[in-house]
């Protein structure tokens, strides 16, 4: 056995979604070794400057607010966290440290990632206390919800959605996620009743309309429905469609409310199909898809 770098575990990925005034930044790490991201899942928690941590599939996500918080580390109990989080102009500089097999996670395992523009990091491993900051691009978060491309012959718009995503995936737009929404049973559905959601990461208003553009025309191509709906929210989150998304979730909905809705809550419209109720239903749930899954109970 011949191990070129026995102490790196390198990201798949490391990307950071911004909202519009830079005030929040969702650090998604791709992983390659999940065990390593449990572990700095639960040091990094405790980061002064971290709103929360979740993770989606093989990703795990750090919603951090942008400044600088020198961490206390402490070993076993807080050995490694995120110590500021910058953005400047297309560039997000995340400052990571850590004691000891943190510290090897802090510098070089993230410095040599996807991803990664350039860094600067300190000598880790053994018992020392290390540093890395990584320059990432700058990213924006653009939400597309898809449903009704199926009938009841062939068709399944959860696997079309994927496939296109994946098709499409490339630096200027990276694929994030990707979750089912479990719909309140409506008479007009195929079978299980679910609408798609997909998370994309965006550099620019280009990159956003390239890929808008192409995931319209593959559903034009591909849809076995005369009824597809594909919305989109070009926004950090979708927190104004969550009592929306309920209602969907526990009764039937029409096209025109979905419509209004779609109008008032800044939702743009791409194919305007009975497709667009469980769409726009599907929005909030990007990065919940172990919940999404769950049909919703009423009294």
């Amino acid at each position: 056995m011949n191990l070129n770098d026995p102490y790196t575990v390198t990201y798949a990925g490391i990307y950071a979604v911004c909202d519009r005034e830079n005030r929040y930044v969702d650090i998604v790490e791709r992983s390659n070794c999940y065990g390593g991201s449990a572990w700095t899942m639960h040091h990094y928690a405790s980061s002064p400057l971290i709103e929360d941590v979740r993770s989606v599939g093989n990703t795990i996500r750090y919603r951090t607010r942008t400044g600088v918080e020198p961490l206390k580390l402490e070993a076993s109990v807080a050995a490694a966290g995120i110590e500021s989080v910058e953005v400047s102009g297309s560039e997000v500089a995340i400052t990571y440290a850590g004691l000891g097999g943190g510290g090897v996670g802090a510098t070089v395992c993230r410095a040599n990632s996807r991803g990664v523009l350039r860094s600067e990091i300190s000598e880790s491993g053994g018992g020392m206390a290390a540093r890395g900051t990584i320059i990432v691009p700058r990213y924006e978060r653009v939400l597309v919800g898809i449903d009704d491309t199926d009938n009841k012959e062939k068709g399944a718009t959860w696997s079309l959605a994927h496939n296109i995503a994946s098709a499409l995936d490339h630096d200027d737009a990276r694929y994030l996620s990707h979750a089912l929404v479990q719909l309140f049973p409506a008479p007009a559905k195929t079978q299980n009743c679910v609408s798609t959601v997909l998370e994309f990461a965006c550099l620019n208003n280009n990159a956003k309309m390239g890929l808008l553009e192409g995931i319209k025309s593959a559903l034009e191509q591909y849809s076995v429905s005369s009824e597809t709906g594909m919305v989109v929210l070009d926004d950090f989150n979708a927190l104004p469609l969550e009592d929306y998304s309920r209602e969907c979730r526990s009764k039937i909905l029409t096209k025109e409310y979905a419509l209004e809705t779609a109008r008032l809550k800044q939702v743009q419209v791409w194919l305007d199909g009975n497709g667009i109720i469980g769409a726009l239903a599907a929005l909030p749930w990007y990065d919940r898809p172990d919940q999404s899954v769950i049909i919703e109970v009423t009294e």
